[in-house]
């Protein structure tokens, strides 16, 4: 366990920031402070944790204090120092006779040394600053004078910037760096010293960590970074959130490449601005379609499919989807993969839309879509392609993150070649990271397990309901005849129960197909054979999912005795957002 001295001045609440969070499992040893009234003092006896207190008397000079810190500090057993506001500039007396000492400065070094950063910041006129956590060195001469042009400069371990805002003041900007910069940066490195990450070369001025890998191309990492610093612009307040007690953004990443409803041209301009559930929506719905090279429709609703299609055309594309729960897509989100043409329009406009997206619009179809005042017109610009055409070897390179020319020489395919490798999820305190489900299949990697061999219809049906199903809320359960669904069951806690979800979808909701010779794909294994038997009675001829689960041969068994096909990817597929 790393134990650390904490030097403070005031109310040193980095200090008691890495006391309460103990990153890497280090602990408060000992806190000092040459003032006997600095708030420091008490709280860190509430928390249990031992207070010195060394008065800079009349007379004494710098070494001498120092001496009577380390002397005041001799009964302690630490690893480390730490200061934190402690408004003394230490010599090689202190250090020489003490561990490592990190103090935290308040911007980004060498920019804005001294004792007034925030303050040199503002009249700076900078956009953003940040803190600096580094070794302390000696910055005195030989006589314990201080060398201006040395404070501040001993190695860097970390920094964190923290952007300033027009309007700003100095209480203000002193108060978003200390909680967005400090309180993440100290104890980052804390962690790293406790971790023993750390090694420091005061000869050569530098300090190397272990732990503060970029990921890319490493084996242990692949591509993921050990920190990751995110900078986004606002592009627009919504009028709400999910709900309309919730306030709400959008926020615009300037890098991306790739085709996205967030830089998307609204196109029909008297319509109102997308709602937060729009973009959520619209989102998932151009994901869909990028995963076909056949002109590709797909209705979302509250992120889920409510029918996704490939066909010769798109018109036919969008009829087909449509018409797997026509009920069910009132007021849903329409993405296709090519020119909007004024047969499809003429087909979207038929029943209640609220989006519509696509790479562009014929002038014909665009003055059909503009008689809905109110359906926003999406244009992303860019034709859409399959996301299997980028090989996993690209999407493993650090190259991949920007689009590249084909190998033909044409243009880049921005839309359908992800540049987006990662995907993540806010939550309360954090946040998650993963890798897109780009997870391409074909019928050659699929393993047949059962009797009967599926036909090669129903192997094209299964290859493209597991790339529909990928977009599916799990557990999901998703029917297809051909290229186009048949009816999904969606984000049930049972997988049985969205088996007849999807069957009671397709009876009853579909118009002008039904279940009957449908193949049925599960985002996860079949953990017992009900889900077979249903699949049986609703007249399900053929079966993709993942296998793997320990009844396994009980579900092929049951797949058999009913002279159903099944094949195993040996992939799961599940989507918990």
């Amino acid at each position: 366990m790393t134990r650390i001295a904490g030097l403070a001045g005031n109310r040193g609440r980095n200090l008691l920031n890495v006391a309460d969070r103990r990153p890497g499992g280090a602990e408060l040893a000992v806190v000092l402070s040459d003032d006997p009234e600095a708030p420091v003092l008490e709280a860190a006896a509430e928390r249990g944790i031992a207070t010195e207190v060394v008065p800079l008397e009349d007379g004494m000079d710098r070494r001498e204090h120092e001496r009577a810190v380390t002397e005041a500090l001799a009964d302690h057993e630490f690893d480390l120092v730490c200061l934190d506001g402690y408004m003394r500039i230490l010599s090689d007396t202190f250090l020489e006779a003490q561990p490592t000492t990190l103090n935290v400065h308040p911007s980004l070094l060498p920019a804005f040394p001294g004792a007034d950063a925030w303050g040199d910041a503002l009249e700076a006129g900078v956009s953003v600053t940040g803190c600096t956590v580094h070794v302390v060195t000696d910055a005195t001469d030989d006589e314990g004078e201080v060398v201006e042009s040395e404070v501040d400069a001993g190695p860097i371990v970390t920094q964190e910037p923290v952007p300033i805002y027009e309007g700003d003041d100095e209480e203000r900007l002193k108060e978003r760096v200390l909680r967005e910069g400090e309180f993440r940066a100290y104890p980052r490195a804390v962690k790293w010293f406790a971790e023993d990450a750390v090694d420091v070369d005061l000869e050569a001025d530098e300090v190397t960590v272990e732990a503060d890998v970029a990921g890319v191309d490493d084996a242990d990492h692949d591509g993921l970074p050990s920190r990751r610093i995110v900078s986004n612009d606002r592009a627009d307040t919504l009028r709400y959130g999910e709900n309309p007690h919730q306030d709400a953004a959008v926020y615009t990443d300037y890098t991306c490449d790739e085709a996205s409803v967030v830089h998307a041209d609204q196109l029909n301009e008297g319509a109102k601005a997308l709602s937060y559930n729009n973009y959520n929506d619209a989102d998932g719905a151009l994901n869909l379609i990028k995963e076909f090279d056949e002109p590709a429709a797909a209705v979302i609703k509250h992120t889920n499919p409510a029918g996704c299609a490939t066909a010769d055309s798109l018109a036919e594309a969008y009829e087909r989807a449509l018409s797997t729960d026509p009920m069910s897509a009132f007021g849903g989100i329409v993405a296709l993969n090519r020119e909007c043409d004024a047969e499809t329009a003429e087909l979207v406009i038929d029943s209640f839309k609220e989006v519509v997206v696509a790479p562009g619009y014929a002038e014909a179809a665009l003055e059909t879509l503009r008689e809905k005042e109110n359906l926003r017109v999406l244009e992303v610009g860019r034709e859409a392609r399959s996301a299997s055409d980028a090989s996993s070897a690209e999407r493993s390179s650090a190259d991949s993150q920007a689009a590249k020319p084909r190998d033909d020489g044409g243009e880049p395919r921005a839309l359908g070649e992800p540049t987006e490798r990662f995907t993540e999820k806010p939550l309360v305190g954090g946040r998650l990271v993963q890798e897109r489900d780009f997870q391409p299949i074909s019928s050659e990697d699929l393993e047949v397990v059962t009797e009967r061999e599926p036909t090669d219809e129903e192997l094209e049906s299964m290859v493209f309901a597991w790339q529909t199903l990928k977009h599916v809320k799990s557990n999901g359960i998703l029917l297809a005849q051909g290229t186009e669904t048949v009816g999904v069951g969606m984000g049930q806690v049972s997988r049985v129960d969205a088996v007849r979800l999807a069957a009671m979808k397709a009876e009853e909701h579909a118009e002008g197909k039904d279940a009957e010779g449908a193949v049925m794909a599960s985002d996860a294994f079949f953990p017992f054979p009900d889900g077979i038997e249903e699949a049986a009675e609703a007249g399900i001829e053929a079966v993709i999912q993942p296998g793997g689960s320990v009844n396994d041969d009980d579900v092929i068994e049951a797949a058999d005795e009913h002279g159903i096909a099944m094949a195993f990817t040996g992939q799961r597929s599940f989507r918990h957002d």
